[in-house]
């Protein structure tokens, strides 16, 4: 049965926003007391945080379909709905999520770090926050949106001071157990250790960590044995600790062609891996023949620049050296690095000819002209729009209009009777424009108009009401109902 899982592909689904509510307060001797219709609820969102408890993607491998809860609609009496809980998913330390293309989306280190992999959808606005001076007792509500849906891959990379490399059978795991509190699965065959083991070791006054990672083969790099698998849980570590068997079995092998393979095969996987510290430990040298040939060798690797300690896991010998020298290397590499700045915002203005949408002329199958609008602001009110209401239909033209789409399709060389879509390829709503259109409400002049205000009234009145339909066009929904 499968206990470690560093990589799974994780389907989050964020909850929908509640649908906002079209009401009318009603009670004795007033019959027409104004719209009161709520607002609906945020639909909860998919976060990721670092829990320093969990140190597999496991669960998630058994469970990779997660959903938070939707928002509730708004009711009568000015009741909003309830927003949805957020759904909060733990992670290893050291996870990075990315897309499906493959592009890093976050890269979570540290306790509590946290990513919304899944942005909850917003509720939609009853007609009591859609009510104006033109429009007092609006007959519709806006829809609420639904949350966002992502496929992420999680992949795991550990996080430790010093890893442990080397051609599977060196002694990797037997010396992780005697340097640290770890058991890992110690056996005479190779590719005992099919997972990366953590230990803490304490040399003197410091503290760190140290990894066994799975043993590595010429052709790593390219995926060949375990290779691809767990090279990447070297890319964190600080140190990198090549362990040479001396007294190996194998007849085509010797240290040095060991330690040249593995060097090649770091410098093909990069990562900056080539650039790290490094040191070689030479195992086994309880046994005659393996002293022998330590001591044979040890002068050309100290001529490559090296430093050489010979170990015995078995017999501990050496082992205090060792520590104590990782201590040090992990002690400059830690003061080496510069500092972690405090979290800053970053605010970047837009463009002060950004318009918020784009319009372009495309054809389809047939050769007919097709004027796409794409934007945060079109398709938001696409998605919030009941089209079986003839006046909430009207409300979403007269938003477009001011917003300067007509101006625009005008402008890119749209007729009355094109068809202009307003979303992606995949999914928009495609309708003929026809820029003078009335709406069919009964109740509607205009667009979105109450025909009980088209009485006479003076100046000053028009010009108030002329500001708030400009200050409408304006108006985000997220003073409202804020992420």
């Amino acid at each position: 049965m499968t206990t470690f899982v560093d990589r799974v592909e994780l389907h989050v689904g964020a909850g929908n926003g509640g649908h906002g509510c079209a009401s009318v307060h009603r009670e004795k001797f007033k019959p027409l007391g104004g719209p009161d219709g709520g607002n609906g609820g945020r639909g909860g969102d998919v976060t990721l945080v670092v829990d320093q408890s969990v140190t597999t993607l496991l669960d998630y491998h058994h469970h990779p379909h997660r959903k938070a809860t939707n928002g509730q609609p708004g009711a009568g009496d000015n009741r909003s709905g309830k927003d949805g809980a957020d759904l909060v998913l733990p992670v290893p330390d050291g996870t990075v999520v990315l897309d499906k293309a493959g592009n890093v989306l976050a890269d979570l280190v540290g306790e509590g770090t946290t990513f919304v992999a899944g942005q909850g959808g917003r509720g939609g606005l009853g007609n009591a926050a859609l009510a104006s001076a033109r429009r007092k007792a609006p007959g519709f509500a806006l829809l609420g949106e639904p949350g966002e849906a992502r496929d992420v891959v999680l992949e795991l990379k550990t996080v430790a001071d010093v890893a442990l490399v080397g051609y599977p059978s060196a002694g990797k795991s037997s010396l992780i157990s005697v340097l640290s509190a770890a058991k890992p699965k110690i056996a005479d065959y190779p590719f005992t250790t099919l997972v990366p083991n953590l230990g803490v070791v304490t040399a003197g006054s410091t503290v760190y960590t140290i990894a066994d990672v799975p043993g590595l083969i010429p052709g790593a790099s390219q995926g060949k044995g375990l290779g691809l698998e767990f090279l990447r849980h070297v890319e964190r570590c600080s140190v990198l600790v090549h362990v040479l068997d001396t007294a190996t079995l194998e007849s085509d092998r010797d240290p040095v062609s060991d330690l040249d393979v593995i060097e090649e095969e770091l410098r093909l996987y990069g990562g900056g891996l080539e650039k790290r510290p490094r040191l070689v430990v030479l195992n086994k040298v309880d046994i005659p023949d393996g002293r022998d040939l330590a001591e044979m060798i040890r002068p050309d690797l100290e001529a490559r620049g090296y430093k050489v300690f010979e170990v015995s896991a078995v017999a501990h010998l050496g082992l205090k050296e060792l520590s104590y020298a990782l201590a040090g290397i992990v002690g400059e590499t830690r003061a080496a690095k510069p500092k972690e700045e405090s979290t800053r915002v970053v605010i970047r203005p837009k463009a002060v000819d950004d318009q918020g949408f784009t319009v372009t002329a495309e054809q389809d199958d047939d050769g007919q002209p097709v004027y796409r609008v794409r934007g945060e602001k079109p398709e938001r009110w696409i998605r919030q729009t009941d089209f079986n209401n003839d006046e909430a239909v009207g409300y979403l033209a007269d938003r477009l209009a001011r917003l300067g789409v007509e101006e625009e399709l005008v402008k890119a060389g749209a007729r009355e009777g094109d068809a202009v879509a307003i979303g992606p390829e995949d999914n928009a709503v495609v309708f003929d424009w026809e820029p003078t259109v009335m709406a069919g409400a009964e109740m509607l002049g205009r667009r979105g108009e109450d025909h009980r205000l088209d009485s006479p009234r003076p100046a000053a009145t028009r010009r108030r009401d002329r500001q708030a339909e400009k200050d409408e066009a304006d108006q985000e929904y997220d003073t409202f109902k804020p992420f």
